[in-house]
């Protein structure tokens, strides 16, 4: 059974620090880009950050370039995402992705986990 459980959000007051986890287990963690998405109540969810499988390569969203890192951790299957400098625009639930576009392809999403920034 596939599952990506995602934790760490929670409540922080603005310029604060939070490390979003993504523990996966059910896949072949080492093969799948990794991917941190956010959500807001009536907007596309958008991409954060991704990152390769073996962790060579990153990218991030404009809004959160030299705040937020990306990582991974192929022995433990879990992908991280530090987010320093937060801002009250970051608050949204944030998910985790996972995806191969191999054979057989996959995209597993987790539940979710909610990031509040306010004072």
């Amino acid at each position: 059974q596939v599952q990506l459980v995602e934790s760490g959000g929670g409540l922080v007051q603005p310029g604060g620090s939070l490390q979003l986890s993504c523990a996966a287990s059910g896949f072949t963690f080492s093969i799948a880009r990794m991917s941190w998405y956010r959500q807001t109540p009536g907007k596309e969810r958008e991409l954060v950050a991704a990152i390769t499988n073996g962790g060579g390569s990153t990218n991030y969203g404009d809004s959160v370039k030299d705040r937020f890192t990306i990582s991974r951790d192929n022995a433990k299957s879990t992908v991280y995402l530090q987010m320093n400098n937060l801002k009250p625009e970051d608050t949204a639930v944030y998910f985790c992705n996972a995806f191969w576009q191999g054979f057989p392809a996959f995209n597993y999403w987790g539940q979710g986990t909610q990031v509040t920034v306010s004072s």
